[in-house]
């Protein structure tokens, strides 16, 4: 697929092209160049430091979803993207130089069309990483927690008291 292909399936699911939307086309065409098809079910894992605009192309064009469990969310606030192939047995990081956004008098159009034309080596510090992906998705039980009566994840409740809590209502109750 060339820029403009992907560019108009990443904006049909994003809903607009932008600099960060960009971004994450750049990130996703370097990984398709090397052999990182998207993932139809978990082979493919993008472990992500934002939740900006550039995310959205890493799900509409690697497929990597919240709902599969390949879309890992860190939130450190930081433009870096590590993606996983598990049939490759690779992992390559991608973090955003500093320089990439601080172009003075560039239109919003323009910081685009020249984010999606760059070399990614020209944008990113890019660098293979040891392969060790996140687990793969577990799907589990749910029960209710005792206080909301809401279904929860097994994993994700508490033992407090002798009584079975989620996050919040712990976090209720503890305060």
């Amino acid at each position: 697929m060339n820029v403009k292909q992907l560019m108009e399936k990443a904006v049909e699911f994003h809903g607009h092209a932008c600099p960060g939307l960009a971004l994450g086309i750049l990130i996703s065409k370097y990984m398709l160049e090397h052999g990182f098809n998207p993932a139809m079910d978990e082979e493919l894992v993008a472990v992500v430091e934002n939740n900006n605009c550039s995310v959205d192309a890493l799900q509409a064009l690697l497929k990597t979803t919240f709902g599969k469990g390949n879309l890992i969310y860190k939130d450190f606030g930081k433009n870096n993207y590590t993606i996983y192939s598990r049939k490759l047995k690779k992992g390559i990081r991608l973090s955003l130089k500093g320089h990439a956004f601080r172009e003075e008098g560039l239109s919003r159009e323009e910081r685009l069309e020249k984010i999606l034309n760059a070399n990614p080596e020209d944008i990113f510090n890019i660098q293979e990483v040891e392969f060790n992906p996140p687990e793969m998705a577990k799907i589990e039980k749910s029960y209710p927690c005792d206080v909301c009566k809401e279904l929860t994840m097994e994993s994700r409740l508490t033992n407090h008291k002798g009584k079975r809590l989620c996050k919040e209502c712990l976090k209720k109750i503890t305060n």
